[in-house]
């Protein structure tokens, strides 16, 4: 716990120097980013989107914020305000990825792979992403491929529960194997993925009694 703490106390300081630093700076757009960065990462998407917003007006090149103001729209489910934001900046891999992020959000799951497949820097980030338009699109072994290709060790409980869903119907036993992987990782997670997973296992054990 006190290693929490000191954790804490650590994020508090730097977030207070980085104040300290805006008050300096005013118009200087990094001390803005690193501390929404701060604030995002705390989960206080409210606050670092209103930080942004007030900065857009005060820095010199108020579109070196629109990335991560982006970011924090989409955080808070302002998808249009996000998309809005995207579509003004160029397409490197980090805006492709966002826009992925995004579509796949709200459903448009084939303009979201057209995105994610255009990003030329594949990482276990983008290859998480496009699993999960796959799997959002029911082509359960385009996801399994993406998903197997991310590191055993680097595998979230998220990734090995949803490569149990894609092996699922072929086969039973390695998909509980790698749900109970996932249940030992992120207890809380399981639990939810559960719930929202149950009618296709449902669907599966349904068939596997007929």
């Amino acid at each position: 716990m006190a290693k929490q703490d000191k954790h804490q106390a650590d994020i508090d300081r730097k977030i207070h120097q980085l104040i300290a630093k805006i008050d300096r700076e005013p118009q200087n757009p990094d001390n803005y980013l690193q501390l929404a960065t701060y604030l995002l990462n705390e989960g206080s998407f409210a606050q670092a989107t209103q930080l942004l917003e007030q900065a857009k007006q005060l820095v010199k090149k108020p579109q070196d914020l629109d990335y991560d103001l982006a970011v924090c729209y989409y955080m808070q489910g302002n998808f249009d305000k996000a998309l809005a934001l995207l579509d003004q900046i160029p397409n490197d891999d980090l805006v492709l990825y966002q826009k992925a992020l995004v579509y796949l959000k709200i459903g448009q799951k084939q303009k979201a792979l057209a995105y994610a497949l255009t990003i030329k820097q594949i990482d276990n980030r983008v290859r998480e992403l496009l699993g999960d338009i796959w799997l959002s699109l029911g082509e359960l072994k385009e996801a399994r491929t993406i998903y197997e290709q991310i590191p055993i060790p680097d595998r979230s409980a998220k990734v090995n529960f949803l490569l149990g869903i894609t092996v699922l119907e072929d086969d039973r036993k390695k998909a509980q194997q790698f749900m109970q992987i996932a249940k030992k990782q992120d207890p809380k997670y399981y639990q939810q993925a559960l719930d929202q997973y149950a009618s296709i296992l449902k669907l599966v054990e349904d068939n596997g009694n007929d």
